[in-house]
């Protein structure tokens, strides 16, 4: 065989798959550029006129003089001997019909370009009126979902990331590709291109301006409220491709993907006001009031062993601090309990597991302190995460004293279990910048009410002893433990305590539903009695560790054994239904 047919046979195809709008012109004007690559049109435009039937200005005058077999097309123009070592085929995702021959997406290196259609609708050419399929971005999540099943899945590249930094964001396009990046893909010349497709007159008279990528402008163009009900239904597509995309412009620098504690949270289901969603679409509404002002109430609920412990005591007082607050349209009793328990199994959330149970006072009409603006009801919000407690309940926890003061009743009264956590947050930036695992808060006149976030106990030649809850919160675990207190026979003591008193302690643990009971080694620098965990802790913490397994309301579960549906792995890990 001949050198020359050799090497041609050796080609790579690059397909582009975009909707109108979407700087798709501009791309394949920058890959053109190349010298190492020649470029296609809309190879299918014919065959998608041909099948469709839909009217064009030029529909004539294109299906004379291309090929609408898209089959032929695809064996014979975009896999055809190709002279240069790649080929650029620039498509519409909406000319991907069901006849084509699934070669097309089997072979060659895909990539998809988005952008954003509240860039796209104000300014979408008259030629073809705006629709969702003129959009073209449910077609491009089609094709995403087919490579994606073939095993390749493609880059996505955002049209207004090439504008702000085409450099960037193309150099990262062409690593993905398996290409090198070569600088004459950032400007072109100005005008028609031989390249262009026949329909270049109606849709490329911008695009023959550019030479190159041009920033966004600062402002954009009012949005036409005629447009607003497709741009609600086309966003949904946009932001599922959006995740897709790779970072890598340097003028919109992102952190990089954090490590979750426990990996498998990351695939966690979340009750949001009526429904079931992803975690990253978990979202509510900025007219919400936990967003305008904290106005929200919330408990902490700890699952073992396919029970939610002490689930009646937290709803008792998240309604209690629902009425301290006025809140209206308060959801019932037994929504709450379905909405955590649908939330639980369809998370396989049977046993170490937690829930951030939240009661908004609801979405407002218009922002505004007032709660008469809240006229749609409580948004109930209902967060499962596999979570073990979040301290060493082994080895014990150091803590410092803060200098922010718990809230006095006069303020802000702690029996009330509100979202607005500003003073316990400032409480916890002191402690981690002293590298203490949490800060002891005290009440206006000095003595020790609680933690940042638990309840505090100390012991005295075995009298144990806890903060009244004057300026902190009567915690249910902290009720939970004076009653173990007092069945085990030790004497307890609810009164004032001053700091000097817990710095001289024998034995001193916190409580709290998050991180259960706590040993604490050590405040401001002293060590608490011998710095181990003592005797009296040890054995608090073995009767609510029974306590835990013998008591909480069951979780009703769906009719399949569980057991036969799940496989655990350690101890938090994902479960995964067969």
């Amino acid at each position: 065989m001949p050198d020359g047919e050799r090497k041609m046979q050796e080609g790579e195809v690059i397909h582009s798959w975009s909707a109108p709008r979407s700087l798709s012109t501009s791309l394949m004007y920058s890959f053109a550029q190349r010298d190492d690559i020649d470029v296609l049109d809309e190879p299918l435009y014919a065959n998608f006129l041909r099948i469709t039937g839909f009217e064009r200005p030029y529909r004539d005058e294109l299906l004379s003089k291309m090929s609408s077999d898209g089959n032929k097309v695809v064996k014979d123009v975009i896999f055809g001997p190709m002279e240069k070592k790649y080929r650029y085929c620039k498509h519409m995702a909406k000319q991907r019909l069901p006849n084509i021959t699934d070669d097309l997406m089997k072979r060659g290196k895909h990539f998809i370009l988005i952008r954003n259609p509240l860039n796209i609708l104000p300014s979408f050419d008259k030629v073809s009126p705006p629709s969702f399929g003129e959009l073209g971005l449910g077609d491009l999540v089609s094709i995403y979902s087919e490579l994606y099943e073939l095993g390749n899945p493609p880059p996505v590249i955002d049209a207004e990331d090439l504008k702000n930094d085409p450099e960037g964001t193309l150099r990262g396009l062409c690593h993905d590709l398996g290409i090198p990046f070569q600088s004459s893909m950032l400007k072109w010349e100005a005008g028609p291109k031989p390249i262009d497709g026949i329909w270049a007159p109606w849709w490329y008279s911008s695009v023959h301006k550019s030479k190159g990528f041009k920033a966004s402008r600062a402002y954009p163009v009012p949005f036409p409220p005629a447009l607003y009900d497709l741009l609600e239904q086309s966003l949904p597509f946009y932001k599922m491709l959006r995740r897709h995309v790779r970072r890598t412009s340097s003028l919109q620098p992102s952190l990089p993907a954090p490590n979750l504690p426990v990996p498998a949270n990351e695939k966690i289901l979340v009750w949001v006001g009526d429904e079931i969603l992803p975690r990253e679409d978990a979202k509510v509404s900025v007219f919400d009031s936990v967003v305008q002002g904290g106005d929200a109430v919330w408990e902490g609920l700890r699952i073992y062993d396919g029970k939610v412990f002490k689930l009646n005591e937290h709803l008792d007082r998240l309604f209690d601090s629902a009425k301290a607050l006025a809140f209206i349209n308060v959801p019932s009793r037994e929504a709450i309990k379905d909405a955590i328990f649908t939330t639980l199994n369809l998370n396989g959330m049977l046993d170490n597991a937690h829930i951030r149970l939240t009661l908004t006072r609801g979405k407002k009409v218009t922002s505004g302190m007032s709660p008469g603006f809240n006229l749609y009801g409580c948004t109930l919000i209902v967060l499962a995460e596999w979570k073990p407690p979040v301290y060493d309940n082994s080895k014990g926890i150091n803590l410092v004293t803060a200098t922010t003061r718990r809230n006095s009743p006069n303020s802000v009264d702690s029996k009330i279990h509100h979202n607005n956590l500003i003073n316990n947050i400032l409480a916890k930036v002191e402690g981690n910048l002293a590298q203490a695992d949490d800060a002891i808060m005290l009440d206006k006149d000095g003595f020790v009410s609680e933690t940042n976030a638990t309840n505090i106990f100390m012991v005295k030649k075995g009298i144990v002893s806890t903060p009244h809850a004057d300026y902190c919160l009567p915690g249910i675990t902290r009720a939970t433990v004076i009653d173990l207190v007092i069945k085990q026979k030790f004497v307890l003591h609810e009164r004032r305590i001053s700091l000097s008193e817990f710095h001289c302690a024998d034995e001193v643990w916190t409580t709290g539903t998050m991180g259960e009971l706590t040993p604490v080694v050590m405040i401001d620098g002293r060590v608490v009695g011998n710095g181990e965990v003592g005797p009296v802790t040890r054995r608090i913490q073995n009767a609510y560790r029974t306590l835990t397994a013998e008591s909480g309301e069951p979780i009703p579960l769906n009719s399949v054994d569980y057991r036969m549906g799940f496989i655990i792995f350690n101890s938090y890990e994902h479960l995964f239904i067969f």
